[in-house]
């Protein structure tokens, strides 16, 4: 018997990542005019920020690609439910091997660096360079991604799968946008209550399943990885791992 799933993350959260309503809602109008252009999310999930940004701009249109079919499937419902369908294309698929067919105006990389694969510790250099080659000249980029709010300790580190070096300060990511030709725009970070929104839905699924499966084959399993989870999060990066939005200009 395979491991079983567990209820998706869309049922206890709107965004996939420590994001609050109105910080969406900010974030979206600073990729604004987008009148008639085209919007690229990468490693979109079940692509509520991507329909967000399409409902303020009603002339715009969207691809969103992430490996997740389920996420995938749940995001093209959402599309046709809000009459954003003929507007969006949702795909299952590998960001680093997509083609997009020309530049668009704005890559979204939302806590997804990583979909372009290579060294960990490269993760953030490897995804700024590959948007470099997708966005038409003075096109924006959103960009999440990690850095530490404070040095962490070693017992954090020793209680995180995270290598120290995976981030830098937050100065420091701004710091190698430039360095790539990007122009900050606005930077903002997640705030705890956000994040703690975001791990709380993560929590929670496996904990409903364990409530309704006690005695189930793979209880210990799922019990295991609820555990190591709260212990990265409450022993690790609580407090000391942030996720930066930078809105960069391409040049």
């Amino acid at each position: 018997m395979t491991t079983p799933e567990i209820t998706p993350l869309h049922q206890d959260l709107t965004f996939h990542g420590p994001l609050s309503e109105e910080r969406a809602a900010r974030l979206i109008r600073s990729l604004l005019p987008l009148d008639g252009g085209h919007v690229f999310d990468a490693g979109c999930g079940w692509a509520e920020f991507l329909l967000r940004v399409l409902e303020a701009a009603p002339s715009a249109t969207g691809t969103g690609v992430d490996l997740d079919a389920e996420a995938i499937a749940h995001g093209r419902a959402n599309a046709e439910a809000r009459g954003l369908a003929a507007r969006v294309s949702l795909e299952v698929g590998d960001v680093a091997q997509w083609q997009l067919g020309g530049p668009v105006d704005v890559v979204v990389v939302n806590g997804a660096s990583q979909v372009w694969g290579g060294d960990p510790l490269q993760y953030t250099a490897n995804a700024l360079t590959a948007v470099r080659g997708l966005l038409r000249p003075g096109g924006k980029l959103l960009l999440g991604e990690g850095f530490w709010e404070r040095e962490p300790t070693a017992d954090e580190l020793a209680a995180m799968p995270i290598p120290r070096n995976q981030y830098s300060s937050l100065a420091d990511l701004v710091d190698l946008a430039h360095t790539h030709g990007y122009r900050l725009l606005a930077v903002e970070q997640a705030s705890l209550d956000e994040w703690d929104v975001f791990e709380n839905g993560h929590a929670l699924a496996r904990e409903r399943w364990l409530r309704e499966h006690p005695d189930a084959e793979h209880a210990a399993e799922i019990r295991a990885r609820a555990d190591a989870h709260r212990t990265y999060r409450l022993r690790g990066w609580r407090g000391t791992l942030g996720l930066a939005y930078l809105t960069l200009q391409a040049p």
